[in-house]
């Protein structure tokens, strides 16, 4: 496989918007309607957010955000690999490049919400290798027997 490029992305493109409503779909898809926390392309674009996409060549292979709570605290959002992309360390490069992003702002910790059941088994894997503990709720979410929080102390 050739290196992966991750950029700063303005979500202009149509295979990053493709890539986004491809998240949202198979986040409604494999999560109770209300607990669907995945951002549109417009929230994604939010002040706060910034957003990255990865890619192999000219393929799109993944995607991925970090939005600052508070000037010590970060948030993962929207994390995906493309479907020919998923399991070949497109995540992981993406959690890595994120994880930079956030020890350069200073951050003390970065945070994520995310289900449970198999369709998050994969993610949850990669989050726990890096080191990720599930943690108590943080913003607005509210933990139950399907949304669970997960911090990881930099």
């Amino acid at each position: 496989m050739d290196a992966v490029t991750i950029i700063e992305d303005d979500l202009a493109g149509e295979a990053i918007r493709s890539l986004v409503a491809l998240h949202l779909a198979g986040m409604h898809a494999n999560s109770p309607a209300c607990k669907v926390h995945a951002l549109p392309v417009e929230k994604l674009r939010q002040p706060g957010v910034t957003f990255y996409s990865a890619w192999v060549g000219d393929a799109l292979a993944g995607m991925g955000a970090i939005r600052e709570l508070d000037p010590n605290h970060g948030e993962l959002k929207s994390m995906r690999a493309a479907p020919d992309w998923l399991r070949k360390g497109i995540g992981e490069a993406l959690l890595i490049h994120l994880l930079g992003v956030a020890r350069q702002r200073g951050y003390e910790r970065v945070s994520l919400e995310t289900g449970q059941g198999p369709a998050f088994e994969p993610a949850l894997g990669l989050y726990r290798k890096h080191g990720f503990i599930n943690c108590e709720a943080f913003a607005d979410y509210v933990l139950d027997d399907f949304s669970q929080c997960l911090t990881l102390h930099l």
